[in-house]
């Protein structure tokens, strides 16, 4: 068996999230689509295959239409929030294997307005568990972020120093959608969505979309390109006992491995780095516990030592490990498919030095990105120059 291929980023692409009047899912797909293809200076018609992924806008291979009609192969990802990131690691091992050299990643959505509206049949349930109000993730969210404070000791005021955090560096993201900061008092006092989260703690359902070219790195060298090095790209399903969206309940003595440990485990060893040499980080923040809770379940810190973290500023763009440098989805909105795929956009901006206000000192040389989704699915990838 011959040794597996290098992959690069070559090329990024972004629509604007947040909310795009009269712009269906798929043209915010296509227009991210051209822009990594103007980035990487290839044309559409060199791109040899795509994954795509959305949840709500329709199925991306039909994107095809308006990028070009070449005959490519175009593969349709789905996987919960973990969508996007599913589509980078599909599309990398397609380069990975050998069998192409130029490939492409895109992933959108246009959420209607207001809280996604899970179903029970599309998760394997049965609707009673729906009208129980199993499905309401608000809920199972605020439970789950209870629980961790009481075990490990974190305050409601660190809740709201993360969505403080994300909206100030949500201001200097061109592509996110809350660009304007909002006092911890604020964030703190405003209305109770389900306890101890407020509306300023979780994200909204949105629209936007992302694209990434990939290459191997021999075709990176014969496009003259200085290339982003994809170190590492992997993505699990939950195992026995783990604590997860959509779960009523949790085993006892239950909820210590996770999705995201397994997913953060495999790509760490397979980078053949620690999470002690990550420069920057973006993680799945769904509401501001999630970021706290996977801080730890991705290894850059123990349970509890957020609080102190988090009091110290060493998640802020200067501290130690900068996390969520775009503002995250609290900033940013989720728009499903796009979503994983716009941390590691963030990631590239900033491995190439172009975060303008937001931009990470010290010339970051690695960044990781995490996404999990339901009902239990986390995707990682690691970058560097």
């Amino acid at each position: 068996m011959s040794a597996a291929t290098n992959v690069c980023i070559i090329g990024i692409g972004i629509h604007p999230f947040g909310r795009t009047d009269g712009v269906s899912g798929l043209d915010q797909g296509a227009h991210a689509v051209r822009a990594a293809l103007a980035d990487a200076g290839v044309a559409w018609g060199d791109v040899q295959f795509a994954y795509g992924g959305s949840d709500a806008a329709g199925n991306p291979d039909t994107m095809v239409d308006r990028l070009g009609l070449t005959g490519m192969q175009f593969i349709n990802v789905r996987n919960g929030c973990a969508t996007g990131g599913s589509a980078l690691f599909s599309a990398q091992m397609a380069i990975r294997s050998g069998e192409f050299e130029l490939g492409l990643a895109v992933g959108f959505d246009k959420h209607p307005r207001g809280a996604f509206n899970a179903l029970p049949a599309e998760y394997n349930l049965p609707e009673w568990y729906g009208a129980a109000g199993y499905m309401v993730t608000t809920q199972f969210f605020a439970a789950k972020i209870m629980r961790y404070m009481h075990l490990h000791g974190i305050s409601r005021r660190t809740l709201g120093l993360v969505a403080q955090k994300a909206f100030a560096n949500g201001v200097h993201a061109p592509h996110a959608w809350r660009r304007e900061e909002v006092a911890l008092d604020t964030i703190l006092n405003a209305p109770m969505v389900s306890d101890p989260f407020t509306k300023y703690m979780f994200c909204s359902p949105g629209e936007g979309g992302v694209a990434l070219v990939l290459a191997s790195e021999k075709k990176a060298r014969e496009l003259g390109i200085r290339p982003i090095h994809l170190a590492a790209a992997t993505m699990r399903t939950r195992p026995p006992a783990s604590f997860e969206v959509f779960a009523p309940s949790i085993e006892i003595g239950g909820g210590v491995n996770t999705a995201t440990r397994l997913a953060a485990a495999a790509a760490f060893e397979k980078a053949g780095i620690g999470p002690d040499e990550i420069d920057l980080a973006q993680l799945q923040d769904t509401e501001a516990g999630a970021e706290i809770m996977h801080m730890a379940e991705n290894g850059f810190c123990a349970d509890g030592d957020q609080e102190q973290w988090i009091a110290e500023g060493r998640t802020a763009i200067g501290g130690a490990l900068p996390v969520n440098t775009d503002g995250g989805c609290l900033a940013c909105g989720e728009p499903i498919g796009a979503s994983g795929l716009r941390q590691v956009y963030e990631n590239v901006v900033q491995l190439r030095g172009l975060g303008a206000g937001r931009q990470v000192p010290g010339a970051p040389r690695t960044a990781y990105s995490h996404v999990y989704g339901a009902p239990g699915v986390s995707a990682v990838t690691i970058l560097h120059t």
